[in-house]
């Protein structure tokens, strides 16, 4: 069997929303720490990862401290060590800002099938939104665009090289919401 190449490869972008966090008085919104419940729900997420989830690869997190100790958590539950880059544009990213960060796994392409990004609301369901193509899974879309919850994790497939990821071309293949 030949090998494929990386026009031929299936990519996931997954999308994980950091767990609740805690609103201790006068913490910077930036360093809010996780809520009891918050931990529960990643320990949950990383359930998920380790049973119905895709293998990550790669992970790009936010700086904040609340999305740090998510992916902390979500890790723990997997039986991998996972490369981790924290990502301060994360912080308060755009839709798009959120695309080129994924973009720049190109030159990475042969390593990374599976890139998860942890970041914060609004900016993870709007992008979903806009990449979800053609073929997305109906019910994953609909309970995407009522609301994208604390833990939550959208997957997103696609064919192709990071590079090519733009609006519209991978498919919205799951939308979950752990719950501890």
């Amino acid at each position: 069997m030949l090998p494929m190449t990386v026009a031929e490869t299936q990519r996931h972008l997954v999308l994980l929303r950091h767990a609740k966090s805690a609103y201790p008085h006068g913490v910077p919104d930036h360093d809010r720490p996780l809520a009891g419940k918050g931990r529960r729900n990643a320990a949950a997420a990383g359930d998920w990862f380790r049973g119905e989830g895709p293998r990550p690869d790669l992970v790009i997190c936010s700086d904040a401290q609340r999305a740090r100790h998510t992916w902390e958590i979500v890790s723990s539950r997997l039986d991998a060590t996972i490369e981790v880059h924290l990502e301060p544009r994360l912080y308060g990213a755009t839709p798009g800002e959120v695309i080129t960060i994924a973009r720049g796994c190109a030159p990475r392409d042969e390593a990374v099938h599976t890139l998860v990004v942890v970041g914060h609301e609004p900016t993870l369901s709007t992008t979903a939104l806009l990449l979800a193509g053609d073929g997305s899974e109906e019910l994953a879309l609909e309970s995407l665009s009522t609301k994208f919850p604390t833990s939550a994790v959208a997957v997103l497939t696609f064919t192709g090289s990071w590079a090519d990821l733009s609006p519209g071309l991978p498919m919205l293949t799951a939308f979950a919401v752990p719950r501890a």
